[in-house]
């Protein structure tokens, strides 16, 4: 069988004068290489929804659907021995890419929602009560928000929420006020999909362990930006999807502690998560196969693995200092345009910059720049509360990806420039 594409290192990209060679970088992903809306050159500003994927990737999950397509575990034959191995080196590489302990540690899910919802679901219907609190943040995803929403009104619980500063910051001062003795889940992003702020989600988990209090960190918007460390960050739960990583929808893991996961009820029933079944009752199976019910999306496992591979070669030093010199030049450009304001300032962020234009509905600029073939992102992002603290309804969000070159943010801002000019 050939597993070429699937288990062999990508080499490094080149890097030049400590930036991103992006040119290079550029050529694995032909998507990019298109004009749309006649003969209009791609502009792709949108990472933070979904980012495109390399070659290796795509080859991946072709190579796998090509040669080892089956189903995983309970085969005895060579096509599932394989698509068992595969799966299961992918699980591996996700535990080596955040740093668990543990390969048990990981859960695969369809994404970053689903393993949200797992959490709320199996640990929070065992461990909240009547009374009790569970804290998220201003500035969360509704991914975070609404499972924490339903699991309150469940169990009778009440939801808190740690404020924003104007500067799009999250208050980190206002945390211990929030936290008493019936606090039992404190869930916040660790980098937010609407602002691109990089929380302090360390010291969170730090106030949080030593009183007992569980923590959930949503590191969607994070994995593709900064070194992810669980151990570090010492939290309980983090969660993520791989199509915010260079690699397939449909596909995302949960690390979670062995300790606490051993304890927790299954989310499903089904295939793969029990040991055993009789109708005078069922034993569910250790982990991870108790949080795996039912066929998993196994070509989207491997595209996953191939992803993280991918994404491990690259020089990220150099990738992150070339965001942050995108991140300055958009800013820049963007702030001399009449009208238009910034939305979240913060000292530490990724490069998402999300702006509103006075008198100018978000949607207008989008169609425009659109049509100029700079896509952008319009809308509330999913986080409609942090949009009502900041009194906008929506704004327009660019997003930049391993592959965004000066040039194109160049594009961005002579695009939102002529959209302004056109409605004002």
């Amino acid at each position: 069988m050939n597993t070429s594409n699937v288990d062999a290192g990508f080499a490094p990209v080149a890097v030049a004068d400590n930036a991103l060679y992006v040119s290079a970088l550029r050529n694995e992903f032909p998507i990019l290489n298109q004009r749309v809306h006649g003969n209009v050159p791609l502009v792709y500003l949108d990472n933070a929804a979904t980012t495109q994927r390399p070659i290796p990737v795509i080859n991946a999950t072709t190579d796998y659907l090509l040669h080892s397509h089956s189903n995983v575990h309970r085969g005895g034959h060579a096509l599932a021995m394989e698509a068992t191995r595969l799966f299961e080196l992918t699980r591996s590489r996700i535990q080596a890419f955040l740093n668990a302990p543990l390969p048990e540690e990981i859960i695969y899910t369809r994404g970053t929602t689903e393993s949200v919802n797992l959490v709320a679901s199996a640990w929070g219907d065992d461990n909240v009560k009547s009374g009790d609190e569970v804290i998220v943040s201003e500035m969360d995803h509704h991914a975070v928000i609404v499972p924490m929403q339903m699991l309150c009104q469940r169990k009778g619980a009440t939801l808190r929420v740690l404020p924003v500063l104007d500067n799009g910051t999250l208050d980190l001062d206002a945390l211990p006020d929030l936290i008493n003795n019936r606090t039992k889940l404190i869930a916040v992003n660790h980098v937010s999909n609407a602002l691109g702020t990089i929380n302090d989600v360390k010291s969170i988990c730090a106030l949080a362990r030593p009183r007992g209090i569980t923590t959930l960190i949503d590191g969607a918007q994070a994995v593709a930006h900064l070194k992810v460390d669980v151990q570090d960050i010492d939290c309980d739960f983090y969660v993520f999807s791989a199509h915010k990583l260079y690699g397939p929808t449909g596909v995302g893991a949960l690390y979670g502690r062995a300790e606490i996961m051993s304890s927790m009820s299954p989310y499903q029933g089904g295939g793969s998560m029990i040991a055993s079944v009789s109708f005078e009752g069922t034993t569910y199976n250790d982990l991870p196969y108790r949080f795996e019910a039912g066929t998993q999306n196994i070509e989207g496992a491997v595209g996953l693995g191939a992803a993280l591979e991918w994404f491990g070669g690259l020089d990220h030093s150099a990738v992150a200092k070339h965001e942050q010199s995108l991140l300055r030049r958009a800013t820049e450009g963007l702030s001399a345009i009449k009208g238009l304001r910034i939305i979240g300032n913060a000292p530490n962020k990724i490069g998402i910059i999300s702006f509103v234009v006075d008198g100018i509905h978000a949607s207008d600029i989008g169609v425009l720049c659109d049509e100029q073939g700079v896509a952008l992102r319009v809308g509330h992002h999913c986080t409609m509360p942090l949009m009502k603290r900041f009194g906008v309804g929506s704004t327009a969000r660019a997003s930049a990806g391993v592959y965004t070159t000066h040039s194109e943010i160049d594009a961005l801002v002579t695009s939102v420039g002529k959209a302004v000019r056109m409605l004002s």
